[in-house]
């Protein structure tokens, strides 16, 4: 019998769950997916510019080529995204941006550095190194497995 009677007020309450969560749907506010869209995308778009107009200041100024001008572009870029990160600035524009601020090279380094000042306190190797490759790992072992399962892929062809 008290199997039942829990049974029953489960149900019950199951069912008052789900009364109150269409109602809250009801007055949930719409979120703003095209002006969110838009934000996203000129962010986005500002910080790719902004990453070519370093590489052209490389090319000009250093003598760099197309193909090599990358690296330190790639580099200047992860310097200036950890340096905003550290003073706050990258987290204002992700707020606003959303995914427009997660172009990847500024994005990763973002989500990296945030995660090692955040954890700075429990020391370096456990808080920071720890924290921050609990994030990375996930990126590191997927590239290398994408670049075997292309190598293999490579290989076979040339084989063949």
């Amino acid at each position: 019998m008290a199997s039942s009677v829990k049974k029953w007020n489960q149900n019950r309450l199951m069912k008052a769950q789900q009364a109150y969560s269409e109602r809250a749907a009801k007055y949930k506010p719409k979120p703003p997916y095209l002006a969110n869209c838009v934000k996203a995308f000129w962010v986005g778009g500002a910080i790719c510019a902004f990453g070519q107009l370093v590489s052209n200041f490389y090319i000009r100024f250093f003598n760099f080529t197309k193909e090599t001008a990358g690296d330190p572009t790639v580099a200047t870029l992860i310097f200036i995204s950890v340096l905003l990160t550290g003073f706050g600035v990258y987290d204002k524009l992700g707020q606003y941006a959303g995914a427009g601020s997660a172009v990847p090279v500024t994005g990763f380094a973002n989500s990296m550095s945030s995660a090692a000042i955040e954890h700075r306190a429990e020391g370096w190797v456990l808080g920071v190194g720890g924290n921050m490759f609990k994030l990375a790992g996930g990126v590191i072992v997927y590239g290398v497995v994408a670049a075997l399962v292309v190598s293999l892929i490579k290989w076979l062809i040339i084989k063949v």
